[in-house]
């Protein structure tokens, strides 16, 4: 790639993948928090409550950008089951962490990618742009796999108020990274949010299909259905040596 003085990365089935389980034992201990807290529910009439509230507020925000987060999904998931209470209930932010309890567990790592990013630290200042609706249980994530040292800059959507691919997101990325547009690659494996929303912002980006090459079940909640894949002149990856040899630095 020519002219890169900055990679940006993006972090769900880019950098870490989630163990299959992660989402059903998720919502386990988030029906489990919320009867704990004196919410009178069933665990399947709840799950299918908050998925139908998961998808309502996902459409909003395909629609503004805007991102959204779990504690509205579950104070509406509950008002569908005749409870109603505000998404600032202190028993929704423990349902919450709860929650997100379950993906901090299941987190992994790619194979090689701390070998990988100690080699283009080296060289390059390395940012991190993830779309997560709760910033906290992202930090504690990346602090569990021990990648915070690796990023000069770590942005969550949460943070921003806004989600991959809205223009702002990468806007304050490249401000961060201190370089201009054009000079940042950015590596990540949603063909809308990652690909089509860095070439919009004038980043060169990178797609990685790591986690569909090898048929693992992608991060729930993160790469949408039904896309099509980027056009063939953007950079496809598989592993780690191909991002590598882009950068000549095999």
């Amino acid at each position: 790639m020519q002219n890169i003085k900055a990679i940006g990365f993006d972090l769900f089935n880019t950098l870490i993948t989630m163990e299959f389980q992660a989402l059903k034992d998720a919502l386990t201990r988030l029906t489990g928090s919320l009867r704990e807290n004196g919410f009178n529910i069933e665990h399947t009439d709840f799950v299918k409550a908050h998925s139908e509230a998961v998808l309502e507020f996902l459409e909003q925000t395909k629609r503004d950008g805007k991102e959204s987060h779990n504690r509205f999904w579950i104070s509406t998931a509950l008002a569908k089951l005749g409870h109603e209470v505000s998404p600032d209930n202190p028993h929704i932010s423990t349902a919450v962490d709860t929650y997100f309890s379950a993906f901090i567990q299941y987190a992994k790592l790619i194979p090689g990618t701390k070998e990988m990013l100690t080699t283009l630290k080296k060289n390059y200042p390395i940012g991190l742009l993830s779309n997560f609706t709760h910033p906290p249980a992202a930090s504690q994530i990346m602090a569990e796999l021990n990648l915070e040292s690796f990023f000069d800059v770590v942005l969550i959507s949460g943070d921003l108020g806004y989600r991959k691919p809205h223009l702002s997101v990468f806007e304050e990325l490249i401000d961060q990274l201190g370089v201009e547009k054009e000079e940042v690659a950015f590596v990540g494996d949603d063909p809308e949010a990652d690909v089509a929303g860095a070439l919009r912002a004038g980043l060169q980006p990178v797609w990685t299909t790591y986690v569909r090459d090898n048929n693992i079940t992608p991060a729930p909640g993160v790469v949408g259905k039904g896309q099509t894949d980027p056009d063939p002149t953007v950079p496809r990856i598989s592993n780690w040596e191909d991002l590598l040899s882009l950068f000549d630095l095999q």
